[in-house]
């Protein structure tokens, strides 16, 4: 396992000279995040980034993420430009030793919250997901509050996009999924770069919008789509975890076993009522998801890929960017690594 830590570049608050120093990191996650969504991405400014990374004493070999344009995952005319390109950039980062790729296959949003700054009682901040708030708001009017999205469109623009999906069925994304793939993972297959889906989140339909990647039965569904081993996941527990139904262990050593899992998100959350939930500290007792038990089945299946702490809360007066701050996820990235390293032990 390699412990990793994700960095957005120059306009980060969170500087590569602290990342450097959280015992046990030793590689960056990032991307290019100045060029628009479906266009390929200047070698210079990925050598550029790589170099930026290494000088800093730290790897740079997964990408979060090379970003699937909506004409794609609507099956358009104009999808085969971006695969094109989106090929292309898969060509330009193996020229440059990446290994992992992360993407996501969510129609028009990323991660959803309904708050992304709600006081726990501890003092901290974090971000949460009622599900009564998210059925009261009409992202339209601009009343969700996200990261990325919510500047990417102007309200018309979101609003033909909303318009555009209520005509694609959830069997309407697999195919389009399918068709993306089956172009994208031959590349892949090309430069020995290990594609890792990202599932939605939450795992469930929001504002009436197809989502497909949220269980173990779809995950089992999109490796088969195209039979190579660089077709597989991120699995990401604070994604898949607000659905009980998922049983993050059992997916693990499953799909590990398997051999089809390329990037590991490992975070907790506390489920607080159906389709409700926050995002907590990393510690088992601390929400509803046993990390003990996830490191163990990462560690029973001998992953030996990139892992990241994920969203953390903001604590200790720190502001930035929402889930993204440093303090908490560096205390996740220690406590995951002393997990490890136990498990290290134990099985010598």
């Amino acid at each position: 396992m390699q412990m990793t830590f994700r960095w957005y570049g120059d306009d980060d608050k969170v500087t590569l000279d602290q990342i450097k120093q959280i015992p046990g990191v030793t590689g960056i996650v990032s991307a290019i995040y100045d060029v628009p969504v479906g266009e390929v991405w200047p070698m210079e400014k990925i050598i550029a980034l790589k170099k930026k990374i290494e000088d800093h004493g730290l790897s740079f070999e997964t990408v979060e993420s090379v970003p699937v344009h909506e004409d794609i995952k609507m099956g358009l005319p104009t999808r085969d430009r971006y695969i094109d390109n989106y090929c292309e950039n898969l060509r330009n980062l193996s020229k440059t030793g990446i290994k992992v790729v992360c993407y996501n296959f969510m129609p028009v949003f990323d991660w959803t919250r309904s708050q992304l700054d709600y006081e726990l009682e501890d003092g901290s901040t974090a971000l949460i997901y009622r599900q009564e708030t998210v059925e009261k708001m009409d992202p339209v009017k601009g009343e969700l509050s996200l990261p990325g999205w919510d500047s990417s469109y102007t309200k018309e623009g979101l609003r033909d996009l909303l318009n555009q999906y209520k005509e694609i069925s959830e069997e309407d994304l697999w195919n389009n999924l399918k068709y993306f793939l089956k172009k994208v993972i031959a590349v892949a297959d090309e430069v020995s770069i290990k594609m890792a889906i990202h599932p939605d989140d939450p795992p469930w339909s929001i504002f009436g919008l197809p989502r497909i990647i949220t269980s173990k039965e779809n995950f089992d569904r999109l490796i088969n789509l195209v039979d190579s081993p660089n077709n597989g996941i991120t699995l990401c527990s604070g994604s898949l975890g607000p659905n009980p139904k998922n049983d993050i262990p059992d997916m693990i050593r499953y799909f590990g076993g398997k051999g089809r899992i390329h990037f590991a998100h490992t975070r907790n959350i506390k489920i607080t009522g159906n389709k409700s939930f926050e995002e907590s500290a990393h510690r088992s007792e601390d929400g509803s998801l046993d990390m003990v038990e996830i490191m163990k089945a990462y560690h029973d299946v001998g992953f030996d890929g990139p892992m990241r702490p994920d969203h953390g809360r903001m604590i200790w007066g720190e502001t930035g960017r929402p889930g993204y701050g440093l303090y908490d996820r560096a205390l996740g990235a220690t406590y995951l690594n002393g997990i490890w390293e136990s498990l290290e032990k134990q099985s010598k």
